[in-house]
């Protein structure tokens, strides 16, 4: 089975808590803090494996979790960092966030990495929180969580030349006649229901080897999606040239050639853009060898290479082959696919501002980055670790905004994924 779209869930590792403790040395009762800072979480990274050709390994695995950071110690000595978890996926992999549907990465040359899951801070130790007026602080940090999210990975195949055309105009039987490859071949519309990749042959004193891809056959309104093909029309969009394959049998040849190049153009007008051959195929046949000099003065019109061929009877290849050699990069420039694989990199804004909402539940909720970064930072169970973060709220005047909304001893309040109990004056973890 061919997989070339999956969901998978990404969870990067957690950082260290950061240590709350003090020397202990001989003759230094009263000995300052030396609490270490915990270790940063393991972040989840994707990396193109160049001998992959499908999604095929997340058949079955959908999770995927990096490893913890460690907890700071006494001494200063810093927690470890968590190890990374590192997913292979297939070159021209583009992944994105399921939720949002925003771009990530771009996958494309081989060894390329992204970062889709960035670990979590270690926690600062009690060290960092000493000043000339508080010797002996107690507070350290919590380590901060890992990004967790759902990813939809989509391939688009990789080919220097693409075999695009409707059901049953032999791409499959082109694809064998020019190649290694051996796909289902049946005079059948719609044999072909997954991408078939081969590698041909230019010439003898051509060191190029360009790999050529079958797509599984259009139909009209693909692009819209109807039909088969429509899941597999963003595998031409990296190849270098276009093969348009033509049933040169059948009743009306020109009208099979408008429908795939009105599906290219729906789909993307880039794609008409591409270097393009017509094989004028099953010349083997009465029909369409009678029907050729009409089509070839068409396309002759329209300034478009086209050869006939037989696929099934093996005539013509060598005229499609010095005709795709022609159109391909000279031997020594670079065969990569366009375009490049790129990686997004989203700016991490931390600002003070926050806002203040009620939940479906009536629950006041707090939202803003930095305020919910210290509040999964802060350990509650430590006096002065919740007097700090009582400090932190007066100071970005979250406290005040909670009371004009009319907040209540007792009541509960969201900050992230923290839930607090209001008590006035303290807070509370809500268990």
């Amino acid at each position: 089975m061919f997989l070339d779209r999956v969901k998978i869930w990404v969870k990067a590792g957690a950082g260290g808590d950061g240590a709350a403790t003090f020397r202990r040395e001989a003759h230094v009762p009263r000995g300052g803090p030396d609490g270490g800072d915990g270790g940063r979480g393991g972040s989840v990274v994707l990396r193109v494996d160049a001998g992959q050709t499908t999604l095929r390994d997340f058949r079955h695995a959908h999770h995927f979790r990096a490893g913890d950071g460690g907890r700071g110690e006494g001494a200063r000595r810093h927690g470890k960092a968590g190890a990374p978890r590192e997913i292979d996926v297939p070159p021209g992999t583009s992944v994105y966030d399921d939720a949002t549907g925003e771009l990530i990465a771009d996958l494309v040359a081989a060894g390329q990495t992204a970062v889709v899951a960035k670990g979590g801070r270690g926690g600062l130790g009690n060290v960092h929180f000493a000043t000339a007026t508080h010797r002996t602080p107690y507070h350290a940090q919590r380590g901060e969580p890992g990004i967790e999210r759902w990813l939809r990975l989509e391939l688009r195949l990789i080919a220097d030349v693409g075999l695009v055309g409707l059901p049953n105009a032999g791409k499959s039987t082109l694809l064998a006649a020019l190649t290694a490859a051996t796909p289902k071949i049946a005079p059948y519309p719609f044999t072909t229901v997954e991408p078939n990749l081969g590698v041909m042959e230019l010439g003898a004193d051509d060191e190029r080897r360009p790999t050529v891809a079958d797509v599984p056959g259009l139909i009209e309104g693909a692009s819209s999606g109807a039909g088969l093909g429509h899941a597999f029309l963003r595998h031409v969009e990296r190849t270098r040239v276009l093969v348009h394959v033509v049933d040169g049998s059948d009743p009306d040849p020109e009208w099979d050639y408008d429908v795939i190049r009105d599906e290219l153009l729906a789909h993307d007008p880039a794609l008409l853009e591409k270097p393009l051959v017509v094989a004028y195929n099953k010349t083997d046949l009465p029909a369409a060898a009678g029907g050729w000099p009409t089509f070839r003065d068409a396309r002759v019109a329209e300034g478009i290479p086209c050869v006939a061929v037989s696929a099934e009877a093996r005539t013509g290849l060598d005229e499609l082959r010095r005709l795709l050699a022609e159109a391909l990069p000279a031997a020594g420039e670079d065969l990569e696919p366009e375009p490049a694989g790129i990686v997004v990199h989203r700016l991490e804004a931390l600002g003070d501002a926050f806002s203040v909402t009620r939940d479906d539940d009536g629950v006041l909720r707090v939202s803003g980055r930095r305020i919910e970064r210290i509040a999964v930072q802060t350990d509650f169970e430590v006096e002065e670790s919740a007097e700090r973060f009582q400090r932190d709220l007066d100071r970005l005047g979250i406290d005040a905004a909670l009371r004009r909304e009319g907040i209540a001893p007792g009541d509960t309040v969201r900050i992230g994924k923290v839930e607090l109990e209001w008590g006035g004056e303290a807070w509370e973890g809500v268990e």
